[in-house]
């Protein structure tokens, strides 16, 4: 018999050993390409110092001449000036994201790295403002990220960091960033392009095209300025604005989001963009988190963030993420994207507004997908880079994805302080190697259960 024939018959005879009677099949290890079950909170705050220490190296809160790189201090401030360049701009609203991501992170964990990264980018952008805005007036030519301070010129530029900013301050009322935020919310309330009935909306790539990004753009700011300044004004506006985008943007019978709206066309195309319905559903997330709960919007938003939910939770891929093009399975798998959702169903869990035992094991598997994102340098890959609009599906399917692309750092610092939540307020459990969610903590053996289903105790 030959070596061949002889390693065939050895596998066919071990293959015939192992049978239902002799062996537990179920106890057979699945092949989880990216891990499962439940993460401990000192494996994901250990993710999340390896993101923050990669940005605050990215991210130098300086000042320098544009010429000589040198170091300039704010007093010695003129036209050449420049904020120190790294990897992400302090000013953009992916790092207005990255500052809420942060301050949640300094909320959960209480380790002052994170309070200080942001305190220390806060009141460097508040600092130049009235220096800068005085350069400006006399030499338009300065820095880009700093005119985008002093002069915004649309909701990226003004909506993100405002809102960041507000949060730290109702954390930290010493600080003194009430005029930029002031500033900032002058341009999103007063100067933004609107349509006709007030609805944030663009003049690109159409006249009157509504953006879903702009959901989180402008209105989460409009509803802390509510909880900032205790005037109704500006509640009742966050939920108009809600309502609005929802009224030309929901997709009902996908439980989705559309990315774009253009006010004459007819029919409305629907690609349903993974990292704008994160904008849609973090927006939601951050208006009720603040909305007095006597709010008469209140409950429309609330439902329609369950439903969002639902149709999100269904299209979830068995390995944690979500795909590009949500309802398109062979579009790639993305990062930033899923971050957001995992944050977002897991603090709608930590909050009381789903059910733990439905959309805790979702969550849960969405931080396998984003904990596998973050490389050992402590870059996040696999986040789609800056992103327009369009009406065919190849523009979003062979959008590239890139380590810089700064979209990606703030969702994934802010799921991780989520998820640290979760697991501090919640009770999952593997029982038959499935994670399970229960309504109170229960024992840690095999036998968890009586015979007729109750818990063992």
């Amino acid at each position: 018999m030959t070596i061949a024939l002889m390693m065939g018959f050895t596998s066919l005879v071990m293959a015939q050993q192992i049978n239902d009677n002799n062996t537990p099949l179920h106890l057979m290890k699945p092949a989880y390409k990216l891990g499962y079950g439940i993460p401990t909170t000192e494996g994901v705050k250990q993710t999340m110092d390896r993101v923050l220490r990669y940005i605050d190296a990215e991210t130098p809160a300086t000042l320098v001449d544009k010429n000589t790189g040198k170091e300039v201090s704010l007093k010695a401030a003129n036209a050449d000036t420049q904020l120190k360049q790294g990897g992400f701009r302090l000013t953009s609203y992916e790092w207005g994201v990255t500052y809420s991501g942060v301050l949640a992170a300094y909320e959960v964990t209480g380790d002052k790295a994170y309070s200080d990264y942001v305190t220390q980018r806060h009141q460097l952008l508040a600092d130049i403002a009235p220096v800068f805005s005085k350069i400006y007036e006399k030499n338009k030519a300065i820095d880009g990220n700093i005119r985008k301070v002093i002069d915004p010129h649309a909701l990226d530029d003004a909506g993100a960091i405002c809102c960041s900013m507000i949060k730290a301050l109702l954390a930290n009322p010493k600080l003194s960033l009430r005029p930029q935020i002031d500033h900032y919310a002058d341009y999103i309330i007063n100067r933004e392009y609107r349509l006709a009935d007030g609805t944030f909306a663009r003049l690109r790539p159409q006249k009157n095209t509504v953006w879903l990004d702009d959901m989180f753009m402008g209105i989460p700011t409009v509803a802390y300025m509510g909880k900032l300044t205790g005037e109704t004004k500006y509640y009742d506006e966050a939920a108009r604005q809600v309502l609005q985008f929802a009224s030309r943007m929901w997709v009902p019978e996908k439980q989705l989001f559309r990315h774009g709206w253009v006010e004459d066309m007819d029919p409305h195309p629907a690609f349903h963009w993974g990292r704008a319905n994160g904008w849609a559903i973090l927006t939601m997330c951050e208006v009720l988190d603040v909305l007095p709960d006597n709010h008469p919007q209140r409950t429309d938003i609330m439902k329609l963030l369950k439903a969002h939910i639902e149709g999100l939770a269904r299209l979830q891929q068995h390995d944690g993420f979500w795909h590009q093009l949500l309802d398109r399975n062979d579009t790639y798998l993305e990062a930033s994207a899923t971050a957001i959702y995992t944050y977002c169903i897991a603090h709608a869990i930590n909050k009381g507004w789903i059910d733990a035992k439905a959309y805790g094991p979702v969550a849960l598997l969405g931080w396998q997908a984003v904990n596998s994102s973050v490389n050992e340098k402590g870059q996040v890959e696999q986040v789609c880079v800056g992103t327009g609009m369009a009406f065919d599906a190849a523009f979003y399917a062979y959008r590239p994805v890139h380590v810089m692309a700064a979209h990606g750092y703030g969702p994934v610092i802010w799921a991780g302080a989520e998820i640290i939540r979760l697991l501090e307020r919640q009770h999952p459990k593997m029982n038959d190697k499935a994670v399970q969610f229960y309504d109170q903590e229960v024992p840690t053996d095999k036998s968890i259960f009586n015979y007729d289903g109750t818990l063992r105790y």
